[in-house]
Order: structure tokens, then C-alpha cells, then sequence
């Protein structure tokens, strides 16, 4: 038997350019008792298909992806807060088992899902893919985005429930579009890097990516992907020497 009095839940995604994926994230999210989107000027269709299932479609100049996910989360009306991204899908196992506990009554400030991360249509199990455990349900009155440019996460550190079935997540459409992304984010993190004094050492640009191969193809059985694994620990090496070396030499941050 529920509760007499039932949290209710406010979803935030924030978008650019993502009609590919928006309609496939907001049809996962029927059962939310509100949807908010926080758009930083889409000039393809995102807006349009948006409207089609929420009115709570918002217009925000760029800020970076925490400030960008608070300042959506500033306009619920619910305390409770599921951020998602708009390549990800609530699956129909993890939507009952948030409205479960939602009937429940949810205790912990912050909540963390598993992820299946997709390669094209592909389920990428190793590697460090999954399940790839990340933090997006939490109370807006205790918590909140960090602000860097890159690799927000939720703060302060409060204890954390784990809800057990996945979202999922469409993250790259084929090669050419992991490779372009990973050049944006190492160029988003040498710029939040160089804005906090931090520069890349020598010692980073020899040691760190091949232990980034490492660690993503033989302990974390990346291996186990075929080719496909060797790709993405080549791929995550040449990212993690991006990154160092764009802090050191700031040609190689423009046109990015």
C-alpha cells in the first residue's frame, strides 16, 4: 500500500541539435509528472519535437553542462529531479522501479543508475562501458551540478542509492562521431584545466595514455569487444594525451 502522500518527480534535459535523439528519450519519460527542456539554440527540428511533449521548453544561451543542467533544474516544480541527456532512454524495468520508489518514499538526497552504453546499435559490455554507474536522481534542495565546462557531477558527495535496472544510453552513432566528440571534450577539459592554472606535465603526455590503453583494454577486459575494444582503448589514449597537450599549447584549442 502507497503512501498518502506520493513524491512526484521532475525530469531536466538539456539540448542542442538533437532530433536524432530527443522524440526516442521523451516517449521513455510518459510516466513523469513533468518534463523540463533547457535548449542552447538548436537549428534543426529539437524545439519542434519537444513541444510535442512538454510545454516546458526553455531558451538559454550556452554556459557549460552543470550551470547549463541547474539552471534547467531551477525551473521544476518538484523537488525531485531525474537529469537526462537526450541520447538516453529511460528503460521500461528502471521507469517502474523509479515510480516504485517514488510511491515508497525515497530516502537518500542523490540516486545512481547503471547505463548501457550503445555503440551504434551495439551494447558495449567491457571496456569499463558498464555498467558504467552514474548519479541523476537527486533532491534540488540538497544538491547540485558542479560548474566546470566538462564532468559535472552532482555535489556535495552525499550517500548515494542505487537503483538496479539501467538507463540507456545511444552514445555514438558509428567512429567518426566518437572520434569528433572525444576531440570536443579534451578540448572542453583543457580549457576548464587552464582556466583553474592547471597545465599538463611531461610526465602526463608519456605516462597517462598509455595506461589509459591499459587499463581500458586489459583490466577492464576491453579486449573482450574484438575490434571494437581496441578501437576505443586506442581511441581513449589518444583522447587522454589530447587533453594533457592542449593545456600546453593553446593552437590546438582553436577552431574547436
Amino acid at each position: 500500500m502507497g503512501r498518502d502522500i506520493v513524491d512526484k518527480i521532475s525530469v531536466s534535459i538539456i539540448t542542442c541539435d538533437e532530433e536524432k535523439n530527443i522524440e526516442r528519450c521523451l516517449k521513455s519519460l510518459h510516466w513523469a509528472d513533468e518534463i523540463m527542456v533547457m535548449d542552447s539554440g538548436s537549428k534543426d527540428r529539437t524545439v519542434e519535437i519537444c513541444r510535442l511533449y512538454t510545454d516546458k521548453v526553455y531558451h538559454e544561451s550556452w554556459h557549460g553542462y552543470g550551470k547549463q543542467k541547474n539552471l534547467c533544474a531551477d525551473r521544476a516544480s518538484h523537488r525531485w529531479v531525474l537529469n537526462m541527456d537526450a541520447d538516453e532512454e529511460v528503460s521500461e524495468e528502471c521507469a517502474l522501479e523509479i515510480q516504485t520508489a517514488l510511491e515508497k518514499g525515497l530516502e537518500q538526497p542523490i540516486y545512481s543508475f547503471p547505463r548501457k552504453n550503445f555503440f551504434g546499435e551495439r551494447w558495449v559490455r567491457f571496456g569499463g562501458w558498464y555498467p558504467d554507474r552514474i548519479a541523476r536522481l537527486y533532491d534540488k534542495t540538497r544538491v547540485r551540478f558542479s560548474e566546470p565546462q566538462v564532468h559535472e557531477k552532482l555535489v556535495p558527495e552525499l550517500e548515494t542509492g542505487r537503483f538496479q535496472n539501467p538507463l540507456l544510453h545511444w552514445s555514438y552513432l558509428d567512429m567518426g562521431d566518437y572520434v569528433a566528440r572525444q576531440n570536443r571534450y579534451s578540448t572542453l577539459f583543457a580549457k576548464n584545466s587552464l582556466k583553474n592554472g592547471r597545465i599538463g606535465s611531461w610526465s602526463d603526455l608519456i605516462f597517462r595514455p598509455p595506461l589509459a590503453f591499459l587499463k581500458t583494454y586489459f583490466l577492464r577486459q576491453g579486449f573482450r569487444e574484438g575490434r571494437l575494444g581496441f578501437f576505443l582503448a586506442a581511441s581513449n589514449a589518444f583522447y587522454t594525451y589530447l587533453k594533457y597537450a592542449k593545456t600546453r599549447d593553446p593552437n590546438l584549442l582553436n577552431g574547436d
